[in-house]
């Protein structure tokens, strides 16, 4: 049966607007540029641009500085931003945390809300026996933190002293400290020259839609898993701690792999004795329509890592979880973070798991998602320009290309076109390489979403038209 469209009034696609933040000389965009330094955007951009001065936000609504609105479909493109803007209920946590504590050190040093979220997060997949946690400031710390756990379990536990090796993917992305960029293989943080840490090697990932090897979706993947036990083999089980990868890649956009995969990976880890990191940082917490992704797939991690929706963006934090018996084969674990379990950052993490149970945004995040998935391929499915059309949950990416035929790469600037003109008409979405992404919180409506999918269509067909599309 077709899928009905809801109707969108001509008043919700705007006409081409002003660029984010035109605001007068002198103003805070200006006094940005004097003072402050931007990440991974080449500094030419910002000067010719100007940094993005966000006014303030509701709901699903942004405002920039000139007072132009914009449906935020992307989660305030790091994607941590799960519940929206405003939200009182979470900002009250956070204040009346810190009228009471908020901040009592780290060490042996623990709050109530604290021990509150160590306890709930164990409490959210209790099939994984993941009840141990870490507390950190944001998904760098926390994939620096698994490192040091798995490295330092294989020497306490006495069952390979001498393993300091980490295997990683192509197209990953683990973060942008020193030991999680080692990790990392995605994002211009991946091209710093700087010598990285030792022992990490990176093998083939799965892939949606077109892989180097020209293979099925399917076959690639279980290639990439296989991959996987001939790269321990080469670098010696001895000396292999871990495996990292995140459940849903993001490199060009929401990579979907098979179940398969992940059992398969599951299956090596456990036969050479290697802890497998699932790294949860963009995935969990409702983003693909699971607490965490990797449910999808019924594997079981032995560490995991979290952050971004964590706290809904409301406040820095990150966690990692493990199993009892890896954590207390540690007599001393030899790490430290300053703010590990900030109060603040937990009462707001405590609010936004109480918020999410309560609402049922999780399993309202899995059936949105097909509602939009249907959404997206009646009205863009046969398009030209459209190769693939794919996600889960509050998470999708609509890959291009130039060729249906043969799935050649699209120009990188139609791609980035597409996503400037879906900004112009009022929809905020993320240009990931080939594709485009489209990640809202979860408090996003059906009608966000029709919004959406009516933006894309007609952005499509006005900007691919300049471009040779066979």
């Amino acid at each position: 049966m077709a899928r009905k469209m809801r109707p969108i009034p001509s008043s919700t696609l705007r006409r081409d607007k002003p660029v984010l933040n035109a605001l007068p000389k002198n103003d805070l965009a200006s006094q940005a540029l004097d003072h402050c330094i931007f990440p991974i955007i080449d500094a030419a951009d910002v000067k010719r641009d100007g940094p993005v001065v966000i006014a303030s936000g509701k709901g699903m609504t942004i405002t920039d500085g000139s007072g132009v609105d914009y449906l935020d479909m992307i989660s305030a493109y790091t994607r941590a931003n799960s519940l929206g803007y405003g939200n009182e209920e979470i900002a009250k946590a956070v204040y009346d945390q810190l009228c009471k504590m908020h901040y009592a050190g780290t060490v042996s040093m623990v709050t109530e809300p604290m021990v509150q979220l160590a306890k709930s997060l164990s409490e959210l997949r209790p099939d994984a026996g993941l009840s141990r946690a870490f507390f950190v400031s944001g998904g760098s710390e926390a994939v620096e933190s698994a490192i040091k756990i798995a490295k330092q379990y294989q020497i306490g536990s006495g069952k390979k002293p001498h393993a300091y090796k980490i295997i990683a993917r192509w197209s990953a992305y683990h973060g942008a400290t020193a030991g999680a960029m080692a990790l990392t293989d995605h994002l211009s943080v991946a091209q710093t020259p700087d010598p990285r840490m030792p022992g990490v090697s990176k093998i083939p990932n799965p892939t949606c839609y077109r892989n180097p090897f020209g293979m099925g979706d399917e076959e690639y993947a279980m290639f990439c898993a296989d991959y996987l036990e001939q790269q321990i083999i080469h670098e010696g089980p001895e000396l292999v701690a871990a495996f990292i990868g995140e459940p849903l890649m993001q490199a060009n956009g929401a990579q979907v792999p098979s179940k398969a995969y992940w059992q398969r990976v599951r299956e090596i880890c456990d036969k050479y004795g290697v802890l497998l990191i699932i790294d949860e940082v963009i995935c969990c917490f409702g983003r693909t329509g699971k607490w965490f992704a990797a449910e999808h797939f019924d594997v079981m991690p032995d560490i995991t890592t979290m952050a971004k929706a964590l706290s809904a963006g409301y406040a820095p934090i990150g966690a990692v979880l493990t199993r009892p018996d890896i954590a207390d084969a540690i007599d001393h674990f030899r790490h430290v973070h300053t703010f590990s379990g900030h109060a603040g950052c937990a009462a707001a993490a405590n609010a936004v798991i109480a918020i999410k149970q309560r609402e049922r945004l999780i399993p309202k995040a899995l059936e949105n998602g097909v509602y939009f998935k249907a959404g997206l391929v009646e009205a863009l499915g046969e398009m030209p320009a459209v190769g693939d059309i794919r996600g889960l949950g509050h998470w999708h990416a609509v890959d291009f290309t130039s060729n249906r035929k043969t799935k050649a790469l699209p120009d990188p600037k139609m791609v980035k076109g597409i996503a400037e003109k879906m900004r112009s008409l009022g929809v905020l979405v993320g240009a990931a390489g080939t594709a485009i992404e489209v990640a809202p919180a979860l408090i996003a409506s059906h009608a966000d979403f029709d919004r959406t999918v009516a933006a894309f269509k007609q952005a499509i067909e006005s900007v691919s038209k300049d471009y040779d599309i066979a």
